[in-house]
């Protein structure tokens, strides 16, 4: 292999030295070739990749590196084990490329002409050019034309690249000799072809991939797990022209053999504000456009609709993609997106908020309330579905060993010396101690019902003021007597989960990390009947309940 890199030392001078899938064809010559996998593809080793093309003899990986020794005339050549190559053999059993990774340039050596398919998992694009040493890239073209932009079209953003001084070398197939690599002479003719990497010996630093630059907040591309619900893009113009973007959905291929099947395409949303400020989400379904201003950028938001997602079983993967160009089809980029179908398990915190009241006097008249008054509710979800309604709980290291993070309905189930670390959520209409089941489910379409029970002697009892002196069963007694001064409480409440937020508003992560819909109440024990004797029917209470998950931990410790 020392060949090819004393062929590589004479092009430059001293001094310059979990997923989406799609499969990209290269054309192999026979010889030496290059190409640019624009994904990841180390989900088999090179063996099992190029075990139907016994043709591919070779492969090696160019890893920039910003103190490397290469391309000098100095005796200082790479060989085989220094950090700017990784190669694979076949037949070879010391091979340092032990898979293929994703955008990055790669030697490929074969012993006959051949067409290869190699399935990937497409990464959102990224290049790193360095000063001290030769650049092996390839860049995202388009040849939606039928051909590929020129290197001039293409570089207009980045001109030092191929400035007059710089030079650029293709591989053409064949031995390496002065002609493979083969020099580029005319930028204005030659085409960037997405699939081949190229040689640049410019004497420049940057991270120029493509006349566009999209920055997302998550490096993986739209991925969005199982509780995520909202991803950013910053896309620039780079160009001093408008640009018009068009964003696509496009679906993922089937998995390769021993890969987790793909359920089906993200449910991908776009949202943008309305005239209220308020978000709207348009499923993504076909393509659409923007438009952003020479020189400048606009920020993208991607959310999700977990609701098109309620047929699969939980963790199931959903996979797809999305492409971007634009109308001067000089860029094709595709950003992979994922998520996985959510449990409802752990602990989910919120409010019930009540906007009306029956009316006794008004005919047992349902009528909005005078103000709104929050209740705050704990519900926790365990792994097999099981919803409990609680009054409190601790979260923190579990006293048991090993000490993990958990739950735990109270204080004695915490680590002793972390209880600093730990917090206690109450919800203090309630009773103290309880863990209500109930009937009914926990879900959207759903309804999940229990009762609060609270004793006439229970400090949240309303009726009890425990530094109050008239409570003493007018009889000088200090114990409170069933039915005399305090009456026990019962509260039939339900939770009816609805498919969209009853106020309205975002349905982003609905579903997923944010549940709620229409509550309902009935208390028995605060009004008397017709005839001035006993609890009477109950007073009936509405509003609308919104919950949002704070764990994920399905286990509820004692």
């Amino acid at each position: 292999m020392k060949s090819i890199f004393l062929a590589l030392a004479t092009l430059f001078p001293a001094a310059t030295a979990h997923a989406q899938w799609q499969t990209t064809s290269y054309a192999f010559k026979s010889g030496w070739n290059s190409i640019y996998l624009h994904g990841d593809a180390s989900h088999v080793t090179p063996d099992e990749l190029f075990a139907a093309y016994p043709t591919v003899t070779e492969v090696w990986r160019w890893n920039p590196n910003p103190t490397q020794v290469g391309f000098t005339s100095t005796p200082l050549l790479p060989s085989n084990g220094t950090p700017e190559w990784s190669k694979w053999v076949r037949g070879d059993t010391a091979d340092s490329l032990i898979g293929l990774t994703g955008q990055s340039a790669y030697l490929v050596k074969c012993s006959a002409a051949a067409s290869v398919g190699i399935p990937h998992r497409p990464l959102p694009p990224s290049n790193t050019w360095v000063r001290s040493g030769a650049n092996f890239l390839g860049f995202p073209s388009s040849k939606a034309t039928g051909n590929f932009p020129s290197f001039s079209n293409y570089f207009a953003t980045f001109p030092t690249a191929i400035a007059a001084n710089a030079r650029i070398f293709k591989y053409v197939g064949g031995e390496l000799s002065a002609g493979n690599p083969l020099q580029i002479f005319s930028p204005a003719t030659e085409r960037v072809d997405r699939d081949q990497a190229y040689w640049f010996s410019s004497e420049v630093v940057g991270n120029f991939y493509a006349p566009v630059q999209i920055t997302l907040s998550n490096n993986e591309g739209l991925a969005f797990g199982r509780r995520g619900s909202v991803i950013t893009a910053r896309v620039m113009n780079r160009t001093a022209a408008v640009m018009t973007l068009r964003i696509e959905p496009v679906a993922s291929d089937s998995p390769p053999s021993g890969q987790e099947p793909v359920t089906a395409a993200v449910p991908l949303t776009r949202r943008t504000l309305d005239d209220q400020a308020e978000w709207e989400e348009t499923p993504i379904a076909a393509a659409y456009s923007e438009t952003i201003a020479p020189n400048s950028s606009v920020e993208l938001s991607f959310g999700i609709d977990r609701s098109a997602m309620s047929a699969a079983e939980a963790n199931a993967l959903y996979a797809s993609l999305l492409r971007f160009t634009d109308s001067a089809n000089t860029f094709d980029i595709l950003i992979p997106a994922t998520a996985r179908k959510s449990t409802l398990a752990g602990l989910w915190i919120g409010d019930a908020v009540v906007t009306a009241v029956e009316s006794k006097p008004l005919a047992d008249a349902v009528k909005p309330a005078g103000g709104t008054f929050p209740l705050r509710y704990l519900i926790h979800v365990a792994d097999d579905g099981t919803a409990r309604v609680l009054s409190q709980v601790f979260m923190g290291p579990m006293a048991a060993a090993p000490h993990d993070f958990g739950l735990c309905l109270s204080e004695a189930g915490l680590k002793a010396d972390a209880k600093a670390a730990a917090r206690r959520i109450v919800a203090t209409h309630m009773p103290l101690g309880l863990a209500l089941g109930g009937s009914g489910s926990f879900g959207i379409g759903s309804e999940l019902s229990c009762t609060i029970a609270t004793p006439f002697d229970d400090p949240t009892n309303p009726f009890v003021h425990q530094y109050h002196p008239d409570h003493d069963n007018k009889s000088g007694q200090t114990a409170l007597v069933a039915g005399q001064e305090s009456h026990s409480v019962t509260r039939q409440v339900t939770f009816t989960f609805t498919d969209t937020p009853p106020g309205g508003g975002s349905a982003t992560a609905w579903g997923s990390s944010v549940i709620g819909g229409t509550y309902g109440e009935v208390v028995s024990g605060l009004h008397k009947d017709s005839a001035g004797v006993g609890t009477g029917d109950g007073l009936r209470l509405s509003g609308i309940f919104e919950l949002r998950r704070a764990s994920e931990l399905g286990a509820l410790n004692p």
